[in-house]
């Protein structure tokens, strides 16, 4: 027996196989199934409506699933975890992630399967209620309020210094985004910040030559 057969050898031996019984591999999947369960709950409830998706909620519960039955296997034998990452490897996933929170329950149900998988519960019961309480406190911590678009359609495109100045009495930030301008006619978007918003909207719809006068609430990144 060569040196090489020798390292070999040494090697498997470092990595030998667990040995599961039934139970413990229907435990841990038990307690997959739960937190899978329990991620699918929070995320539809912390996610807004408009960008909420089903099947990607469901595809995160599956995801911690398949996850924790990967890493069993691999506990088992080092030739077949070699084998795994080697198929898993020519896998491309094209999907785009539209939320930054949707990639933030990605890795979450990932990393319950993978240490559910490796029989440490207790740590994937601790980083969920972590998580949970990490991302409702941050969600609700008033930052900075999110910016209101102004959007104004008027005949004439002299009306623009006369619709900045009122702008500037209900609000201390505006910025003009957009500027269109048709003929004679002008389509204006100002982001601002108001807590005068129907006196705002009034104010601006009493000038004269004003078509159409919208004051739109979104969920974008605040400015500063």
């Amino acid at each position: 027996m060569g040196f090489t057969d020798i390292f070999k050898k040494s090697f498997l031996d470092g990595f030998t196989s667990m040995e599961l019984g039934f139970k413990e591999i229907i435990v841990v999947f038990l307690i997959t199934a739960c937190l899978a369960m329990y991620i699918f709950l929070v995320y539809r409830v912390v996610t807004r409506r408009t960008f909420y998706s089903k099947n990607f909620n469901i595809a995160l519960a599956m995801l911690c699933m398949i996850t924790a039955a990967v890493i069993l296997t691999i506990q088992f034998s080092i030739v077949i975890s070699l084998g795994m990452v080697g198929a898993l490897s020519i896998v491309r996933f094209r999907t785009a992630i539209k939320d930054p929170m949707d990639l933030v329950f990605l890795f979450w149900s990932i990393s319950v399967g993978i240490i559910c998988g490796a029989g440490l519960a207790e740590i994937a019961v601790i980083l969920s209620l972590l998580l949970t309480i990490g991302i409702i406190l941050l969600d609700r911590l008033p930052i900075a309020a999110a910016p209101m678009l102004l959007v104004i359609n008027t005949n004439s495109i002299e009306n623009e210094g006369q619709i900045l100045s009122v702008v500037s009495k209900f609000s201390k930030y505006s910025k003009v985004k957009s500027r269109n301008i048709s003929g004679t006619s002008m389509n204006m978007i100002i982001e601002l910040r108001t807590k005068q918003e129907s006196e705002l909207v009034k104010a601006v719809n009493s000038l004269e030559h004003m078509q159409s006068v919208s004051l739109l609430s979104h969920d974008g990144e605040a400015t500063y």
